[in-house]
């Protein structure tokens, strides 16, 4: 049976490796915001993910949820959003309630920025490529894995 103490130790020592903390596993991951592969939001399915089709798809989730047609979003109306997408699965209320009313209007849900795009988005034209998802993916150089000369 294991003593309190070692619990501790074992959770501890998981909580550092599924924070990236051994070079091992940590190889092994990609980016968190990719772990379920592409957004599904890609409209044209151009590989370019953009402010214009994020919002297209904030639009749709909105009218989906917004039952009864009332131009806001309840508490139990947004869980069924965050139910519905995967991206938005770890979304809080909260961020989107700008104002704290207890409710999201149209505008706090479909012009709240993309979390995606302002992660990849490097050059700030509003657009992810694939060259910038590849860049910003890609596993960092070891100074020890150089060619020494």
């Amino acid at each position: 049976m294991l003593d309190r103490k070692s619990i501790l130790r074992i959770g501890t020592s998981l909580a550092v490796l599924v924070a990236g903390q051994c070079p091992a596993l940590a190889q092994s991951h990609s980016d968190p915001m990719l772990r379920d592969g592409p957004p599904g939001w890609d409209a044209n399915h151009d590989g370019i993910f953009t402010c214009d089709e994020w919002k297209a798809f904030m639009e749709r989730l909105f009218v989906s949820a917004d039952k009864g047609h009332k131009g806001f979003l309840t508490p139990q109306e947004f869980e069924s959003i965050k139910k519905a997408d995967p991206s938005l699965a770890e979304a809080e209320f909260g961020y989107f309630d700008e104002n704290r009313d207890g409710k999201i209007s149209r505008k706090e849900f479909v012009e709240k920025p993309s979390v995606f795009i302002l992660r990849f988005d490097k050059n700030g034209d509003c657009k992810v490529t694939p060259e910038e998802l590849k860049a910003a993916t890609a596993k960092p150089v070891d100074p020890r894995d150089r060619p020494r000369r």
